[in-house]
Formats: C-alpha cells, structure tokens, sequence
C-alpha cells in the first residue's frame, strides 16, 4: 500500500472547495492539477523505474473512488488519466523515456476512439483527424489518441487495424469552446485535432493487440500488473469514479437532510419514508463499490497465479463493472428524488453530484447492451459474435 490515499484526504477540503471554480471554468483549476501532481494518484500505475508505485489496481480504484467523493471532476480525472500509465508501461521503452524521462509527474491524455487515420510512410505515420472527450486534456502533455491503419491514399485499410497513436503537445491541438455540457464540466473533455502530424512507429501501438493482451506479451512484462487485462483496466478508473461520485452524492445528501423539514411540515429524521430510501440507497452504493473491487481482486489472482483469463471471464468481469455502475447512479436518483425542491438550486452540491453521476453513465464503457449480451451467451457456453467482443 502507498500514502496516495491518505494524500488525497490530506487534501479534502480543498477539493471539496474547488468544485464550483472547476465547472465555471469548464476544466480543473491549475492550482488543483498541481495538488494532485503532489498527492500522486496518477503515479499508482506508473513503473517505479520512472517514479510511481506499481500499486495494486484495487489501490488505484479505491483513490479514485475517495477523489471522485470530494469532487467528480478530479475523480474522474484521476481515474482517466491515472490509467493513462499502465498502458505506457507496455510501450517502446524509447517513448517511456520521452515522456518520463525529464519529468515522471507527465500526464497523458486521450480519447482510444479510432476516430483518426493513420497512413504508413517511411519511418512511421502521417497522421489525421479529430476526437471528442479528451478529460483534463489542458494539464496533459502527451496523449494516447485512438486510428485505424490507413493505405496509400489515406483509407481505412483493410481488413481493419486499430492502432494506439503516442503524440507530444506540440503534435495536436486542443479546441477550446467544446465542452459545453450538463455533467462533469469540471473535467475539461475537450476536443482534439491532429493534422498531418508525422508519428514515428516506436510511438505506435497495435491497439488490438493491447486489448487482447498480446502487446503486453511481446513487451515481455513479468509484474502482474501489467499483465492484466486491458478490459479489466481501462475501465476500472471510469466506474470507480461513478461509484465515488455516487458515494459523494450520498455524503451531501445527509448533510442536505440532517436538519431539512419537508413539504409537509415532518423533520425528514422522523419520515420513514425518506429514511427507508436512504438506508436502500447506501446499500445499493456500497454494494456496487463491494463488486467493483472484488472483482478487480478476482482478476488479479487470475493473473497472479499465471492462469488464462479468457473471453468468459473479462466478459463477466465487464457486466460486474457496468452494472455497478449503473446501480449506483440510480440509487442516487432514489434520494435525490427525495430531496424536495431546495436541492436543484445550484448552490448546493447535491444537484452537481447527481449531474456528474449521470454524464459518467454516458461513457461508452458503460452501455450495457453489448457487454450484457456477450456475457450471456459466454455463460451459456456459446461464442459471441466479433460485434459483441468489443472492449472485451
């Protein structure tokens, strides 16, 4: 175990305090990344050759939990960018060194989405084209950006090939003015374009090859943590952020209701009711925390003991992960619904909470349809179809 948590506590109230400088801002205040950069939850997943801790993903999942608690935006900045160093880990050393090399508190960004193309020249790539979702994007200095292998003409080469782009600052550029939504403003999920950046091909990652785990392999990574599997990491940070945003929005609702009266004149202490939903609704949150983490411990041993983890397994273990999310969020909906009028106004953290919870749902990660549909038919013993293994 590390101190990372502890540091994070340390720091509680400051980032409780943040929180509505965060969302005017529409990204993370700069004195807030510099007080993460000092608390160290980017660097739970970091090789201790370049200063992190090589912790325990159930460590990494519990801080960001605690993190996203106290303020959604850094939570689930935290657990974004803090996977970020987990996949570097397993890149061309000759990159781990340009990014870590001066500085091991570099953040990296993303979106993986392929939503670029990448045309092979001598040498590397030339690569194009724009994403959306780039979290705390403004305080990163290298991004992981998602491409599909183009040809000569700059298609989409076929059969398809998904590949991991590793770009500095200085090869792309953030658009300013393009997160302007209801949740999660605080994060900063700007949008990014590349136009004819050169990328050499050490700084390129069979993105395939990530996700089914033959990259770790053929990097020859011996520690567990990174050979685990990729389905089983890069989500976990964005549903531990959901699940501690749930937690968060919980914390505030009692606070909210300790003293708070209701329409119709019962202290909401003596509203059973109210009460009722409260105690089912904590349940429900620590419950989803509970599977979370159990199931990342299941996984871990999986790998530790030197045992296959196949399609079966991440499939069940992707299902735990959306639906603990999912869980979560609509406990909060059953107290937030319980909160009277009072509560919208946003001067009160309750509302960004719920706000926050929701937007975290909308990441891809956490449709449910195919990961649900892929996990039944694995666990009636029948092959799903390539459509439904994506992701896992």
């Amino acid at each position: 175990m590390t101190n990372v948590l502890d540091n994070i506590m340390t720091i509680a109230d400051r980032l409780r305090d943040q929180s509505p400088e965060a969302e005017r801002l529409g990204q993370l205040p700069d004195a807030t990344a510099k007080m993460l950069k000092a608390a160290g939850p980017i660097r739970l997943l970091q090789p201790k050759k370049y200063g992190g801790f090589e912790a325990h993903p159930r460590e990494f999942a519990e801080t960001v939990m605690a993190a996203a608690s106290l303020d959604p935006a850094t939570g689930w900045i935290c657990g974004i960018v803090g996977v970020h160093p987990w996949q570097l880990a397993f890149a061309d050393p000759k990159v781990q060194q340009e990014v870590w090399g001066a500085d091991n508190d570099t953040w990296m960004a993303s979106p993986y989405a392929p939503t670029g193309i990448a045309r092979p020249v001598e040498g590397g790539y030339i690569f194009n084209g724009r994403w959306q979702f780039s979290s705390g994007t403004d305080h990163c200095d290298w991004i992981f950006l998602g491409a599909m292998l183009g040809d000569a003409e700059g298609k989409m080469a076929l059969p398809p090939t998904m590949l991991h782009m590793i770009l500095p600052r200085s090869d792309y550029e953030i658009v300013e003015d393009s997160w302007n939504v209801v949740g999660l403003k605080g994060t900063g999920s700007k949008d990014i374009i590349v136009k004819d950046a050169f990328v050499p091909a050490y700084r390129v990652m069979n993105g395939d090859h990530v996700i089914d785990g033959t990259a770790q392999r053929e990097y020859g990574a011996t520690e567990t943590l990174y050979k685990m599997p990729w389905s089983t990491m890069f989500p976990l940070g964005i549903s531990a952020a959901v699940i501690g945003i749930a937690e968060g929005a919980l914390a505030a609702h009692l606070d909210y209701q300790r003293e708070r009266v209701g329409a119709q004149g019962t202290a909401i202490k003596d509203d059973p009711y109210v009460l009722f939903a409260i105690s089912e609704a904590a349940a429900d949150i620590n419950a989803a925390r509970q599977e979370l983490l159990a199931n990342v411990d299941r996984v871990w041993d999986l790998v530790d003991a030197g045992k296959e983890v196949d399609f079966a397994d991440r499939a069940a273990g992707r299902r735990t992960q959306v639906r603990a999310a999912w869980r979560a969020v609509m406990a909060v909906d059953q107290i937030f619904a319980r909160s009277g009028g009072n509560a919208l106004r946003m001067d009160k953290p309750l509302q960004r909470f719920w706000r926050d919870a929701h937007a975290g749902l909308n990441h891809a990660i956490h449709v449910p349809s195919t990961v649900y549909h892929a996990s039944a038919l694995s666990s009636l013993g029948l092959e799903p179809p390539a459509n439904l293994r994506s992701m896992i």
